[in-house]
């Protein structure tokens, strides 16, 4: 390895040289998903990109700890401090206990990123579980001058922030002049807006109505944290004031991530991470993914081919590969023939891989091993450029199957380093684990016999033969499998 590695830091618009403040520890922080719904493929891209730095990191001798957080409670539908709490509105509507829907889609969450082979992080804090430490870090800023109450909310003062510290906007290139203008423009009829001094200013403690359902008593009253100030809270607790990396999706930097500095920042004078790194979008044919588009996929829609964009299912192994073969800062855009090109690519590795143990070694090598390791070091050391590092192992493949047909040659220590080094890699790196096709057609087999068991149930529930599709839905329970009934239709999962 002849390179040092090098991130993008979205703080400075640029690569740097990656040194921890505590080598050979390393401390990562990355926003993990608000519970009120199934994880969708675009969070799944996020968490893959992560858990690739983090397998990297391992790979190059560090110990990291990383802390994902669950979001379970203070995300509201708006970013301008109103609507309702995104799970007590979900737990209103359905008519259960808040935290049975936390619990119904955390167990979700973890059962793709299982599928996906991502491996868990280090620590998993959740929101309700860290109130004490929201709330003392809201008295920190009041007491610091960098928050007022009103009526029992707390607002992060924005201007008075930038008077001191002369940066907010630093991780997006925001300008308060305009983010002013720009809210100046809107009618400020939200609720609690016009408690605000200004604007551009954000809560980091609400009061809570007579409706929300999800509220804990402080020092202002009944209410609950503002949704940036958990993962200030909880990465200073577990990380410190200022640790190594901040990761999340490109769609958080403005406010969540800018508001995390500035909360950081008036408690401590430090801003937290030194280092921020954000993933990028999905797109599907050339459109950015959504449900108003009519575009969206929930992974097991991608698995199982059951949706009317996919001309198949593709298996865990291969989207992964799929995600993996795009810069985790780029675009990424689905569309079947990029599937399949990256589901044939997949199993060509997996052939490749069977091959290896088996290769015979000669007196001497007819390719360079040693600067081809090299090179899918750089590749990686370069910003975690997995493109280009699969690349690397696409011309390996070539040379592998030439070996095998006796048509290049391979010495007997390229051979030991090879067969060391590409399935260390490519197992624990890229985390691309075996698929053999049993399991592959098993899961198939099991998501048409779901499919046919939610239609019998539906219809049973439309004749109003309600015995019959609850008989369905809790003998699929004793066997471990939950059918979860929402406005979008009916889906299932193992519990």
């Amino acid at each position: 390895m002849k390179t040092e590695l090098r991130l993008y830091n979205s703080l400075h618009g640029g690569k740097e040289t990656f040194k921890p403040l505590n080598p050979p520890h390393v401390g990562l922080y990355v926003c993990g998903p608000t519970v009120y719904s199934d994880v969708h493929l675009g969070n799944c891209r996020t968490f893959l990109s992560f858990d690739l730095l983090y397998r990297y990191l391992t790979h190059l001798g560090y110990k990291v700890r990383y802390v994902r957080n669950i979001t379970d409670a203070g995300h509201l539908e708006n970013d301008a401090d109103e609507g309702e709490d995104k799970i007590g509105k979900k737990a209103r509507l359905e008519q259960l206990e808040p935290m049975e829907i936390v619990q119904r889609y955390t167990v979700g969450f973890r059962r793709v990123t299982e599928l996906f082979n991502m491996i868990p992080p280090s620590i998993e804090p959740t929101a309700t579980g860290h109130i004490v430490e929201q709330i003392e870090m809201v008295q920190q800023i009041l007491n610091a001058g960098f928050a007022y109450e009103v009526n029992g909310s707390v607002y992060f003062d924005v201007l008075k922030y930038n008077e001191s510290f002369k940066d907010y906007g630093v991780l997006s290139g925001r300008k308060i002049d305009e983010l002013i203008a720009g809210a100046g423009n809107e009618k400020r009829t939200l609720e609690g807006q016009e408690e605000k001094r200004n604007s551009v200013d954000f809560a980091i403690w609400k009061k809570a109505s007579l409706y929300h359902i999800m509220q804990w008593s402080s020092p202002w009253g009944k209410g609950f944290p503002g949704w940036h100030l958990e993962c200030s809270a909880m990465s200073t607790k577990y990380l410190g004031e200022e640790f190594d990396i901040h990761g999340g999706g490109m769609d958080l930097k403005f406010p969540h991530h800018e508001a995390e500095i500035a909360q950081n920042k008036a408690c401590c004078h430090k801003g937290g991470a030194k280092l921020w790194m954000h993933g990028n979008m999905l797109t599907v044919n050339g459109k950015r993914m959504g449900k108003s588009e009519g575009n969206a996929f929930l992974p097991e829609q991608l698995f199982s081919g059951d949706h009317p964009l996919l001309e198949k299912g593709y298996s865990p192994m291969s989207v992964r590969f799929f995600m993996l073969q795009a810069h985790y800062r780029s675009t990424l855009d689905f569309s079947n023939e990029a599937l399949g090109a990256a589901d044939k690519g997949f199993q060509r590795l997996q052939d490749a891989l069977d091959i290896l143990p088996a290769l015979v070694s000669g007196n001497n090598s007819d390719f360079n091993w040693v600067q081809w390791v090299d090179a899918v070091y750089e590749a990686m050391n370069d910003d975690l450029n997995s493109p280009v590092a699969i690349a690397h192992l696409f011309e390996a493949i070539k040379r592998i199957n030439s070996i095998q047909e006796g048509r290049e040659s391979i010495n007997k220590e390229d051979l030991a380093l090879i067969q060391a080094f590409i399935p260390d890699f490519v197992r624990n790196v890229l985390g691309l684990k075996q698929e053999t096709e049993a399991a592959v057609s098993e899961q198939s087999d099991l998501e048409s016999v779901m499919q046919l068991l939610i239609l019998l149930r539906n219809e049973a529930r439309l004749r109003k033969d309600f015995r019959q599709s609850d008989f369905i839905r809790d003998k699929l329970l004793e066997h471990g499998i939950q059918i979860k009934d929402s406005k979008e239709g009916s889906s299932w999962e193992k519990v």
